[in-house]
């Protein structure tokens, strides 16, 4: 996929911050060619549950928040999130005391 079409399917404008940034995440993502595949499909399912797929701000990873609005949602959601990364053999870092993973890369 194009490097700007992921910016663009994530909801980032494309500019030569976030086109960097994404190349330091792509590069810091393991099986990155594989990995890319899923993250937009999983990007519009989270979407009604208010989660998403972003680029993380602190590290050079693809991070996905679970901002869904009632417990019940949230562990919905956290289950749509460790289905998708046991399906496709997607390692994934929980945060600390958040609703958000990093994804680290294929296994």
């Amino acid at each position: 996929m194009h490097r700007q079409a992921i910016l663009t399917q994530l909801g980032y404008s494309v500019s030569e911050n976030t086109l960097a940034q994404l190349e330091r995440v792509i590069d810091n993502t393991v099986g990155f060619e594989h990995v890319e595949k899923h993250l937009i499909t999983l990007h519009d399912a989270l979407k009604p549950y208010y989660s998403f797929v972003a680029l993380s701000s602190t590290k050079d990873y693809f991070k996905i928040k679970n901002e869904a609005h009632d417990t019940e949602m949230v562990d919905e959601v956290n289950e749509m999130i460790t289905k998708w990364a046991t399906k496709y053999k997607i390692t994934l870092e929980k945060v600390p005391h958040k609703n958000t993973y990093y994804v680290i890369g294929y296994k």
